[in-house]
């Protein structure tokens, strides 16, 4: 465990173990559920938070993917509605959710340029625009 509050847990899972610790946590007694999952770029990496409310408490759930190969299992197996938070996060900061049958564009527009993440740390918009007049 990381952290933790008056009803606020932070734990850092490894990579090769978030699937099998959400399913944990949304097993638990107490009713659970995913509230969302969360990105930040954090220089070396892409830190990922899962954040589950419990009955009496908040937990996330805290991994990090490397920027030169973000890449991490999806858990729409285990939680469907994670679908959705998946896609937003592969959208805005280029992880893929290896197993997630849908990562198409859920918030950027059509011609927004492949390979361009506007969420990581090295995005400007001056950056883009030349390459999205070019794709008109």
């Amino acid at each position: 465990m990381i952290s933790k509050g008056k009803r606020r847990f932070f734990v850092q899972v490894p990579l090769e173990n978030l699937k099998v610790t959400a399913r944990r946590v949304t097993g638990l007694e107490t009713y659970s559920h995913l509230s969302t999952i969360t990105a930040v770029d954090v220089g070396s990496g892409i830190e990922l938070l899962y954040h589950f409310a419990c009955k009496d408490a908040l937990v996330s759930l805290r991994t990090q993917v490397p920027k030169d190969n973000p890449v991490i299992s999806t858990i729409v197996d285990v939680i469907p509605g994670a679908a959705l938070y998946e896609r937003e996060i592969h959208d805005l900061f280029g992880v893929h959710f290896e197993g997630n049958p849908d990562l198409s564009r859920l918030l950027l527009p059509d011609r927004w340029p492949e390979n361009v993440y506007p969420l990581r740390k090295w995005w400007s918009p001056d950056r883009i625009s030349s390459r999205m007049k070019r794709n008109r």
